[in-house]
């Protein structure tokens, strides 16, 4: 009886989780007129399939590109920095190591819109916003670093340090035991979490809006607000683009959520 009132309590906050995605599909099926219509309509009477048009005519495919660079970007930036910072502060404890680790931890609270200006102000002097994808790169390597250097850290903090102390007394190196063992070992908390860094990257917004000025060189969720005029906004455009851009970091999601619990509960257990 427990089990089955848990099931029902964790259904139903799982249905208005949902709700409003499924509410982003069903108004991307939807005429414009019965978008509004009172009382709404859970099911469209007459599904519209406006989806091709849309890419077309807002030139989706341009800013999902953009996305997609400075996902990738960003990913492969915090990946090379991240790892061997995570693995240090998984095997050197001391007091300083954790200061460095409560550092990071602070750095992940701060939002972007609280450093935007500063970064903006530093990267205009430093003559970065020349190349404004590589700006957003960097802002968002920032950005996501200590969340990659706290969840990678997790992953080697559970592997046996055993293992790594007998590769050096077989006469390996600290760094060849790095390479040869703890990564091969760690690959799937590493992937998992990189998988993490792209998604959230995959739609940033914030950095993007504010370094970027030219509109053909503009992510995703900025070509959003190509639907919103200064009268009226146009919904079922921003429904039907919102469930393009989204379906694709679904599907990914979907197939890697195994793997993302257990790599996000790494460590958690000793």
């Amino acid at each position: 009886m427990k089990r089955t009132i848990l099931l029902i309590i964790g259904l139903t906050i799982t249905a208005i989780y949902l709700f409003p995605l499924y509410w982003m599909y069903l108004t991307a099926f939807k005429a414009s007129t019965e978008i509004f219509q009172y009382p709404p309509s859970f099911w469209p009477s007459d599904p519209q399939w406006n989806f091709l048009e849309v890419w077309k005519a807002r030139d989706m495919g341009r800013y999902i590109w953009n996305s997609l660079l400075i996902a990738v970007g960003v990913t492969t930036l915090v990946t090379l920095l991240g790892t061997g910072c995570a693995y240090v502060l998984a095997r050197v404890r001391n007091i300083w190591m954790d200061m460095a680790l409560f550092a990071i931890l602070m750095m992940q609270v701060l939002p972007s819109s609280l450093m935007v200006t500063p970064i903006f102000v530093a990267f205009n002097q430093l003559g970065l916003l020349a190349s404004p994808r590589f700006a957003v790169i960097l802002a968002q390597t920032a950005k996501m670093l200590p969340l990659y250097i706290v969840l990678c850290r997790a992953t080697f903090v559970q592997l046996p340090r055993e293992l790594e102390d007998a590769a050096l007394v077989d006469g390996s190196s600290r760094i060849g035991a790095f390479f040869n063992i703890m990564l091969p070992l760690a690959k799937n908390g590493i992937l998992v979490t990189s998988v993490l860094i792209f998604l959230q990257s995959f739609g940033e917004y914030v950095y993007a809006r504010s370094l970027i000025a030219k509109n053909e060189l503009q992510t995703a969720s900025v070509g959003l607000q190509s639907f919103m005029g200064p009268n009226a906004n146009d919904w079922n455009g921003i429904m039907i683009y919102a469930a393009i851009y989204v379906t694709p970091i679904l599907v990914i999601f979907m197939l890697l959520q195994r793997r993302i619990v257990s790599g996000l509960t790494a460590g958690a257990l000793k």
